[in-house]
């Protein structure tokens, strides 16, 4: 969360209670159901550039036609973006594809970054999904959307 109390903790806090200030390269898995965006925004330069990667959930992708909740998600996503490089989209096939002005927008979507400074010569996959990945949920398969990835 945003801050620490009864029922929530911030990421700062939870590392540097759990692990000494030094070690770095650290790698964070985060499925918090929706408080993704507030526990990003609310976490330090200092421990951002403590991941090597990220693997993170997000949820409710469907709602980013709206205007509050665009600019509480594309501000969490520019704070990602200052250390890491996103290399992997998953769409969870949880749910159907939204789709508004000729995009398709997953409700939820696993998202793994790097951090910028392990990145090599990138080379964008066209091909999806991935051999790696596997379905979320008994439901069909949901490819990621062209949109998400076509280069321009």
């Amino acid at each position: 969360g945003v801050t620490s109390d009864d029922s929530f903790m911030t990421m700062d806090h939870w590392v540097d209670e759990s692990l000494p200030d030094g070690v770095s390269d650290l790698l964070l898995q985060i499925d918090i159901e929706g408080f993704e965006y507030e526990t990003f925004l609310a976490m330090s330069d200092r421990l951002m550039r403590r991941f090597r990667i990220i693997v993170a959930e997000f949820h409710s992708l469907d709602e980013l036609f709206g205007k509050h909740f665009f600019r509480l998600a594309s501000r969490s996503f520019d704070k990602i973006l200052q250390t890491h490089a996103c290399v992997h989209i998953h769409p969870n096939n949880c749910c159907r594809l939204v789709r508004s002005r000729g995009i398709a927008i997953p409700r939820v979507a696993e998202f793994t970054f790097l951090r910028r400074d392990r990145l090599g010569v990138a080379q964008p996959a066209t091909v999806f999904p991935h051999p790696l990945d596997c379905d979320n949920h008994a439901n069909p398969s949901l490819p990621l959307p062209p949109c998400w990835y076509r280069m321009p």
